[in-house]
């Protein structure tokens, strides 16, 4: 007696994905990562949780996933000749710092980075570590251009943007705006990466 085949699981993918990352986001944005459920994205999305658990085995993939699916960018920043216009390219506009949604988005994790050490772990090595990666393509750039000083140390210089912005933006209660990210640009980054050397002997 030939037994009838299981039907096949329906698979996540296309459309449908990316209507379940842009729910968890939606989620995200409203109560956090740590307040955020499968259960409840699920609910909203019309999805079993079941089926979510079956394409994310973790909350914190599924978020990970859905920070990922906010990059409306080319994966390379654009070259626009200089230092100072390519990170006015790569930090204004969407998914930048002056984009509202991200730095929402930004601000509903940072809390879970020091509880949730899975978390943490797979936001640094999955999406802050692709974002530091398309920054050093900008730095390389300048590089090659000349418009870095010998000594500069590009790891320690391409983390001040957005430290500086999101410093003001979560600790003093500013705005991102194209204003602030060219003025950290025009008095602080590009000084510090073009300047003088400085050295100093000691006996």
């Amino acid at each position: 007696m030939n037994l009838p085949r299981p039907l096949a699981r329906p698979r996540i993918e296309g459309d449908r994905e990316q209507e379940i990352l842009q729910t968890a986001l939606t989620i995200l944005g409203e109560v956090g990562y740590d307040r955020l459920t499968m259960d409840a994205v699920a609910a909203r999305a019309k999805a079993s949780k079941a089926t979510l658990y079956r394409r994310w085995s973790t909350k914190a993939k599924l978020v990970i996933d859905a920070l990922h699916a906010t990059k409306d960018h080319g994966p390379i920043p654009e070259d626009t000749g200089s230092l100072r216009g390519d990170l006015q390219a790569a930090f204004c506009g969407l998914g930048g710092l002056t984009d509202p949604e991200m730095v929402a988005t930004m601000g509903s994790v940072i809390t879970a980075i020091s509880r949730d050490a899975e978390f943490a772990r797979e936001f640094r090595e999955q999406f802050i570590a692709a974002k530091v990666e398309l920054s050093r393509i900008i730095w390389d750039r300048a590089a090659a251009r000349g418009e870095l000083r010998p000594d500069l140390d590009i790891d320690l210089i391409s983390h001040a943007m957005p430290g500086v912005v999101l410093h003001r933006v979560f600790m003093l209660g500013e705005t991102a705006t194209e204003d602030l990210v060219t003025r950290v640009i025009d008095q602080i980054v590009i000084p510090a990466a073009s300047g003088p050397i400085t050295t100093t002997n000691k006996d």
